[in-house]
Protein backbone atom coordinates (compact mmCIF):
# COMPACT_ATOMS: atom_id res chain seq x y z
CA UNK A 1 0.00 0.00 0.00
CA UNK A 2 1.49 3.38 -0.56
CA UNK A 3 2.03 6.12 1.90
CA UNK A 4 0.86 10.03 1.66
CA UNK A 5 1.72 12.56 3.87
CA UNK A 6 -1.00 14.47 6.47
CA UNK A 7 -0.17 17.99 4.51
CA UNK A 8 -1.01 15.93 0.71
CA UNK A 9 -4.02 14.40 2.67
CA UNK A 10 -5.43 17.79 3.61
CA UNK A 11 -4.26 19.41 0.22
CA UNK A 12 -6.27 16.46 -1.67
CA UNK A 13 -9.33 16.42 0.19
CA UNK A 14 -9.65 19.88 1.15
CA UNK A 15 -13.59 20.70 0.49
CA UNK A 16 -14.61 17.51 -0.59
CA UNK A 17 -17.53 17.40 1.92
CA UNK A 18 -18.97 20.64 1.48
CA UNK A 19 -22.08 18.64 -0.02
CA UNK A 20 -23.14 15.43 2.04
CA UNK A 21 -25.83 14.46 -0.23
CA UNK A 22 -24.00 11.07 -1.67
CA UNK A 23 -23.61 10.07 2.11
CA UNK A 24 -27.35 9.06 1.96
CA UNK A 25 -27.23 6.51 1.09
CA UNK A 26 -25.18 5.13 4.13
CA UNK A 27 -28.11 5.65 6.27
CA UNK A 28 -25.43 7.48 8.66
CA UNK A 29 -28.47 8.58 11.48
CA UNK A 30 -29.26 4.54 12.10
CA UNK A 31 -25.99 3.28 12.95
CA UNK A 32 -24.75 2.10 16.10
CA UNK A 33 -21.11 1.30 15.56
CA UNK A 34 -18.79 2.93 12.57
CA UNK A 35 -15.77 1.83 11.59
CA UNK A 36 -13.59 3.86 8.98
CA UNK A 37 -10.76 2.03 7.72
CA UNK A 38 -7.96 3.55 6.34
CA UNK A 39 -8.87 7.11 8.12
CA UNK A 40 -5.95 8.64 7.66
CA UNK A 41 -5.90 12.33 9.33
CA UNK A 42 -9.29 11.61 9.60
CA UNK A 43 -11.48 13.71 7.31
CA UNK A 44 -14.37 11.27 6.46
CA UNK A 45 -13.79 10.07 10.37
CA UNK A 46 -15.07 13.43 11.87
CA UNK A 47 -17.88 13.62 8.82
CA UNK A 48 -19.33 10.40 9.64
CA UNK A 49 -19.35 11.38 13.26
CA UNK A 50 -21.19 14.32 12.64
CA UNK A 51 -23.54 12.79 10.66
CA UNK A 52 -24.54 9.73 13.21
CA UNK A 53 -25.64 9.32 17.04
CA UNK A 54 -22.89 5.98 17.09
CA UNK A 55 -19.81 5.35 18.09
CA UNK A 56 -16.97 5.93 15.10
CA UNK A 57 -13.82 4.72 15.15
CA UNK A 58 -10.75 4.79 12.76
CA UNK A 59 -8.51 2.42 11.68
CA UNK A 60 -5.13 3.13 9.76
CA UNK A 61 -1.55 1.35 9.27
CA UNK A 62 0.37 4.86 9.35
CA UNK A 63 1.07 5.52 13.53
CA UNK A 64 1.66 8.95 11.80
CA UNK A 65 -1.93 9.77 10.47
CA UNK A 66 -3.27 7.60 13.10
CA UNK A 67 -2.08 10.95 15.72
CA UNK A 68 -3.26 13.35 13.03
CA UNK A 69 -6.76 11.86 13.16
CA UNK A 70 -6.67 11.44 16.98
CA UNK A 71 -6.00 14.98 17.26
CA UNK A 72 -7.90 16.79 14.58
CA UNK A 73 -11.36 14.00 14.31
CA UNK A 74 -11.20 13.76 17.69
CA UNK A 75 -12.32 9.87 17.80
CA UNK A 76 -10.85 6.83 19.13
CA UNK A 77 -8.32 5.71 16.46
CA UNK A 78 -6.56 2.11 16.08
CA UNK A 79 -3.88 0.62 14.36
CA UNK A 80 -4.50 -1.73 11.87
CA UNK A 81 -3.83 -3.27 8.32
CA UNK A 82 -6.82 -3.16 5.85
CA UNK A 83 -6.96 -6.64 5.03
CA UNK A 84 -6.34 -7.78 8.92
CA UNK A 85 -8.34 -5.61 10.85
CA UNK A 86 -7.58 -5.74 14.72
CA UNK A 87 -11.47 -6.57 15.29
CA UNK A 88 -13.49 -9.14 16.10
CA UNK A 89 -16.39 -10.69 13.60
CA UNK A 90 -19.49 -8.97 13.70
CA UNK A 91 -18.14 -5.82 15.27
CA UNK A 92 -19.49 -3.40 13.47
CA UNK A 93 -22.98 -2.49 11.55
CA UNK A 94 -20.85 -0.19 8.70
CA UNK A 95 -17.14 -0.35 7.53
CA UNK A 96 -16.77 2.48 5.52
CA UNK A 97 -13.38 3.92 3.44
CA UNK A 98 -12.38 6.72 1.30
CA UNK A 99 -10.12 6.53 -1.57
CA UNK A 100 -8.25 3.35 0.16
CA UNK A 101 -9.26 0.65 -2.73
CA UNK A 102 -7.24 1.98 -4.86
CA UNK A 103 -4.34 2.45 -3.02
CA UNK A 104 -3.83 -1.45 -2.01
CA UNK A 105 -2.95 -4.09 -4.54
CA UNK A 106 -5.28 -6.69 -3.89
CA UNK A 107 -8.72 -4.64 -3.24
CA UNK A 108 -11.03 -7.72 -2.97
CA UNK A 109 -9.12 -8.53 0.32
CA UNK A 110 -9.97 -5.91 1.86
CA UNK A 111 -13.30 -5.84 1.06
CA UNK A 112 -13.87 -9.64 2.09
CA UNK A 113 -12.41 -8.61 5.45
CA UNK A 114 -14.88 -5.30 5.66
CA UNK A 115 -17.96 -8.06 5.20
CA UNK A 116 -16.16 -10.20 8.02
CA UNK A 117 -16.70 -7.46 10.87
CA UNK A 118 -20.12 -5.79 9.88
CA UNK A 119 -22.56 -6.91 10.64
CA UNK A 120 -25.10 -4.55 8.33
CA UNK A 121 -23.24 -2.64 5.24
CA UNK A 122 -19.99 -2.07 3.63
CA UNK A 123 -19.44 1.22 1.98
CA UNK A 124 -16.41 2.56 -0.12
CA UNK A 125 -15.78 6.00 -1.26
CA UNK A 126 -13.81 5.54 -4.19
CA UNK A 127 -11.53 8.23 -6.80
CA UNK A 128 -12.04 7.49 -10.53
CA UNK A 129 -8.63 9.20 -11.55
CA UNK A 130 -9.14 8.66 -15.08
CA UNK A 131 -12.57 10.31 -15.40
CA UNK A 132 -10.96 13.94 -13.96
CA UNK A 133 -11.66 16.89 -15.79
CA UNK A 134 -9.78 20.34 -15.50
CA UNK A 135 -10.24 23.73 -16.64
CA UNK A 136 -7.47 26.71 -16.30
CA UNK A 137 -6.92 30.38 -17.75
CA UNK A 138 -3.42 28.81 -17.84
CA UNK A 139 -3.38 27.02 -21.23
CA UNK A 140 -0.66 24.93 -20.55
CA UNK A 141 -1.85 23.95 -17.14
CA UNK A 142 -4.83 21.63 -18.97
CA UNK A 143 -2.27 19.49 -21.45
CA UNK A 144 0.29 19.28 -18.17
CA UNK A 145 -1.71 17.52 -16.14
CA UNK A 146 -3.22 15.81 -18.50
CA UNK A 147 -0.26 14.06 -19.47
CA UNK A 148 1.10 13.49 -15.82
CA UNK A 149 -2.15 12.15 -14.98
CA UNK A 150 -1.59 9.19 -18.39
CA UNK A 151 1.46 8.82 -16.95
CA UNK A 152 0.84 8.33 -12.98
CA UNK A 153 -2.21 5.78 -14.41
CA UNK A 154 0.27 4.03 -15.94
CA UNK A 155 3.34 3.64 -13.68
CA UNK A 156 1.12 4.12 -10.50
CA UNK A 157 0.85 -0.20 -9.91
CA UNK A 158 -2.99 0.22 -8.30
CA UNK A 159 -6.19 0.55 -10.02
CA UNK A 160 -6.51 4.25 -9.13
CA UNK A 161 -9.52 4.28 -11.56
CA UNK A 162 -11.29 1.93 -9.51
CA UNK A 163 -14.33 4.26 -9.86
CA UNK A 164 -17.73 1.82 -10.30
CA UNK A 165 -15.97 -1.12 -10.72
CA UNK A 166 -16.21 -1.28 -6.96
CA UNK A 167 -19.68 -2.73 -7.28
CA UNK A 168 -18.08 -5.86 -9.33
CA UNK A 169 -15.76 -6.19 -6.15
CA UNK A 170 -18.36 -6.05 -3.73
CA UNK A 171 -20.07 -8.57 -5.58
CA UNK A 172 -17.42 -10.87 -5.60
CA UNK A 173 -17.10 -10.28 -2.06
CA UNK A 174 -20.74 -11.91 -1.46
CA UNK A 175 -22.02 -8.59 -0.51
CA UNK A 176 -25.56 -7.90 -1.86
CA UNK A 177 -28.64 -4.58 -2.48
CA UNK A 178 -25.69 -2.91 -3.94
CA UNK A 179 -26.26 0.78 -4.18
CA UNK A 180 -23.83 3.35 -5.73
CA UNK A 181 -23.93 7.15 -6.74
CA UNK A 182 -21.74 9.58 -8.19
CA UNK A 183 -20.26 12.56 -5.83
CA UNK A 184 -18.35 15.52 -7.50
CA UNK A 185 -15.46 17.03 -5.86
CA UNK A 186 -15.03 20.82 -7.13
CA UNK A 187 -12.10 22.34 -6.35
CA UNK A 188 -11.77 26.53 -7.44
CA UNK A 189 -8.95 28.71 -7.72
CA UNK A 190 -10.27 32.33 -8.27
CA UNK A 191 -9.83 35.52 -6.47
CA UNK A 192 -9.59 36.47 -4.10
CA UNK A 193 -6.44 33.23 -3.06
CA UNK A 194 -6.56 31.96 -0.19
CA UNK A 195 -3.17 30.46 1.51
CA UNK A 196 -3.93 27.01 0.57
CA UNK A 197 -4.47 28.79 -3.31
CA UNK A 198 -0.68 30.47 -3.04
CA UNK A 199 1.10 27.11 -1.05
CA UNK A 200 -0.14 25.14 -4.41
CA UNK A 201 1.03 27.21 -6.70
CA UNK A 202 4.73 27.57 -4.97
CA UNK A 203 4.51 23.90 -5.21
CA UNK A 204 4.16 23.71 -8.88
CA UNK A 205 7.04 26.41 -9.82
CA UNK A 206 9.11 24.17 -7.64
CA UNK A 207 8.15 21.02 -8.87
CA UNK A 208 7.20 19.43 -5.49
CA UNK A 209 3.62 18.66 -6.85
CA UNK A 210 5.37 15.73 -9.12
CA UNK A 211 8.31 15.30 -6.83
CA UNK A 212 5.55 13.43 -4.83
CA UNK A 213 4.89 10.49 -7.51
CA UNK A 214 8.62 10.59 -8.99
CA UNK A 215 8.60 6.90 -8.41
CA UNK A 216 5.27 6.01 -10.49
CA UNK A 217 5.71 9.26 -12.99
CA UNK A 218 9.62 7.81 -13.73
CA UNK A 219 8.03 4.53 -14.08
CA UNK A 220 6.11 5.31 -16.81
CA UNK A 221 8.41 7.51 -19.04
CA UNK A 222 11.53 7.47 -18.14
CA UNK A 223 14.03 9.92 -18.62
CA UNK A 224 11.42 12.44 -19.93
CA UNK A 225 10.15 12.87 -16.21
CA UNK A 226 12.97 15.33 -15.71
CA UNK A 227 11.39 17.30 -19.89
CA UNK A 228 7.77 16.59 -17.66
CA UNK A 229 9.31 18.40 -14.48
CA UNK A 230 11.30 21.24 -16.34
CA UNK A 231 7.68 22.35 -18.27
CA UNK A 232 5.49 21.92 -14.77
CA UNK A 233 7.76 24.02 -12.89
CA UNK A 234 7.59 26.42 -15.91
CA UNK A 235 3.82 26.01 -15.87
CA UNK A 236 3.93 27.03 -12.15
CA UNK A 237 5.61 30.13 -12.62
CA UNK A 238 2.94 31.39 -15.56
CA UNK A 239 0.31 30.42 -12.59
CA UNK A 240 2.18 32.34 -9.70
CA UNK A 241 2.40 35.61 -12.53
CA UNK A 242 -1.26 35.24 -13.24
CA UNK A 243 -2.27 35.13 -9.33
CA UNK A 244 -0.12 38.39 -8.91
CA UNK A 245 -2.09 39.48 -11.82
CA UNK A 246 -5.05 38.62 -10.73
CA UNK A 247 -6.48 36.66 -13.40
CA UNK A 248 -5.68 32.86 -12.10
CA UNK A 249 -8.93 30.42 -12.50
CA UNK A 250 -8.68 26.91 -12.01
CA UNK A 251 -11.40 24.37 -11.34
CA UNK A 252 -10.80 20.94 -10.85
CA UNK A 253 -13.48 17.85 -10.96
CA UNK A 254 -12.72 14.79 -9.11
CA UNK A 255 -15.56 12.15 -9.28
CA UNK A 256 -15.98 10.36 -6.58
CA UNK A 257 -18.28 6.86 -6.27
CA UNK A 258 -20.28 5.97 -3.07
CA UNK A 259 -20.94 2.28 -3.12
CA UNK A 260 -22.67 0.55 -0.48
CA UNK A 261 -23.57 -3.16 -0.47
CA UNK A 262 -25.31 -5.12 2.65
CA UNK A 263 -24.08 -8.47 4.10
CA UNK A 264 -26.09 -11.26 3.83
CA UNK A 265 -28.00 -12.76 6.89
CA UNK A 266 -25.97 -15.67 7.66
CA UNK A 267 -28.25 -19.49 6.90
CA UNK A 268 -26.95 -20.75 9.65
Amino acid sequence: MRRFSADYLRRTRRGLWASREALGVLDLPSRDRILDVGCGTGELTRVLAEESDGEVVGVDADPALLSVAQEEAGRPVVAGDATRLPVRDDAVDLVTCQALLVNLPDPPAAIREFRRVATGHVAAIEPDNADVSVESTVGREVDLESRVREAYLTGVGTDVALGDRTVAAFEAAGLVDIRTRRHYHRKVIEPPYDEGDLRDATRKATGAGLADHETELRRAVGDEYDDLRAAWREMGRTVIESMQAGTYRRAEVVPFDVTVGRVPVSEG
